[in-house]
């Protein structure tokens, strides 16, 4: 057998022994896991007592966060997607550091520069960037077309932007699914789906999914 046949023959070999894509089953069974910690996380939030405060704080970079005891709306769903090791402050940066232009045009004016400390905490970056790296869903009047684990904002009045998590427990009352956000009383789960005008609808499960 000559050197060609042979670099050949382990070629044929070793693709025989390389481990298959994971099938629709197992990326099914992967996503439900991770939307279930998501799930499972918004609704531990609402354990804690959060002072709600905008203040701009420096932090470290990756994982940074503003101490435990203050936050904003934003702050508790970061703190829902670490719990499952999905580090938002990192990969909003990057994706601002890549598309720059898309998130000017959400906040309507230019960015000075990327800033670690406070652009993941603002919701219409989240906008910008759930839409690029998850799905984003119809914005609809029917409750039935949100889902546990969804990520809705809205806008409060005046241009103020707000965003809050869906979970699986449902209002005795409406029976519509309730949301965990923060508003200024700290992370608290209710009935708000339609309170305010709604401006996004996403679905995210991290950077693998």
């Amino acid at each position: 057998m000559n050197i060609r046949k042979l670099f050949l023959l382990l070629a044929v070999l070793s693709a025989g022994f390389q481990s298959p894509a994971p099938s629709n089953a197992t990326t099914q069974v992967s996503r439900q896991r991770v939307l279930q910690g998501i799930i499972t996380a918004a609704m531990e939030r609402t354990n804690h007592s959060v002072r709600y405060d905008p203040a701009y704080v420096k932090i470290p970079y990756p994982g940074g966060d503003v101490p435990a005891e203050t936050g904003v709306c934003t702050d508790e769903i970061i703190r829902i997607y670490r719990a499952v090791g999905v580090d938002l402050q990192k990969g909003i940066h990057e994706d601002i550091v890549q598309n720059r232009d898309d998130y000017e045009s959400q906040l309507h004016k230019r960015l000075p520069h990327p800033d670690t400390n406070i652009d993941h905490r603002r919701v219409p970056n989240m906008m910008v960037f759930f839409s690029h790296k998850g799905e984003s869903l119809p914005i609809t009047k029917s409750a039935s077309d949100y889902a546990p684990g969804d990520l809705v904002t809205w806008d409060l009045g005046g241009g103020v932007p707000h965003i809050g998590i869906i979970v699986d427990r449902r209002d005795a009352q409406s029976g519509r699914l309730m949301i965990v956000h923060n508003i200024g009383a700290g992370p608290k789960m209710e009935d708000v789906l339609f309170s305010w005008k709604v401006t996004g609808h996403y679905r995210y499960l991290g950077p693998s999914l």
